[in-house]
């Protein structure tokens, strides 16, 4: 798995600029023991999708409302619900350089979530080229807390998932997933070659983030 360092940079709030060599150093250090002690794992399954009036959302096996979704899955009959994982090995160095090394923890924290964001990139990634295969198409993956898409749907995407038998993912009584670096997301599924390539930042409507990327 090829992590960014740019991105890195972006999650420790950088921006643009490069880093000094300490940072750099850092970075590399944090990304050598995090390819050491992940384990990642995702699930994903389709199911048939019906858009409702008033932004109204039918996944077959749940159901929901968000303007921000609806928009993104327009033109689409089928949708994929996935789930991925970095494992507890994460979790376990997370906790260590809390306790050890705040910098480095930081550090760790940027770089293990621009891994588990590459490694969902990756895996759909797969999936788009099994799709395209059969003359489908992939919109890009919406996380629930992006925009308007409610982070309770989380409940629903990882019981039908069955994430805790199937990768090990479980959810908190306030919805945060364990382990932590694990993202939860939908897929929709179109005949229709367009909007594909958009992902993350550039299909969140919160413009003002501070980790946007521009």
């Amino acid at each position: 798995m090829e992590i960014s360092r740019k991105e890195v940079r972006r999650y420790l709030g950088y921006g643009i600029q490069e880093g000094d060599d300490t940072v750099n150093a850092l970075i590399e250090a944090c990304i050598c023991e995090l390819l050491e002690a992940a384990s990642p794992k995702c699930v994903s399954r389709a199911y048939p999708l019906k858009l409702l009036p008033d932004h109204g959302i039918d996944f077959t096996v749940f159901q929901t409302k968000s303007q921000n979704l609806s928009k993104n899955l327009a033109d689409c009959d089928q949708v994929i619900l996935f789930a991925a994982t970095l494992g507890t090995g994460v979790d376990v160095l997370l906790h260590k350089y809390t306790k050890l090394q705040m910098s480095k923890a930081v550090t760790m924290q940027a770089a293990a979530a621009a891994m588990i964001e590459e490694f969902c990139d990756e895996e759909n990634g797969k999936l788009k080229q099994e799709y395209e295969a059969a003359g489908l198409y992939l919109r890009p993956r919406f996380s629930p807390g992006y925009g308007d898409f409610s982070l309770e749907c989380q409940r629903d995407i990882t019981a039908v998932l069955e994430t805790a038998k199937r990768v090990g993912i479980m959810l908190t009584d306030s919805l945060l997933m364990t382990p932590s670096k694990s993202v939860t997301a939908v897929i929709g599924v179109s005949t229709k070659p367009y909007r594909c390539e958009e992902k993350g930042c550039e299909s969140c409507g919160k413009t003002d983030c501070a980790y946007r990327r521009n």
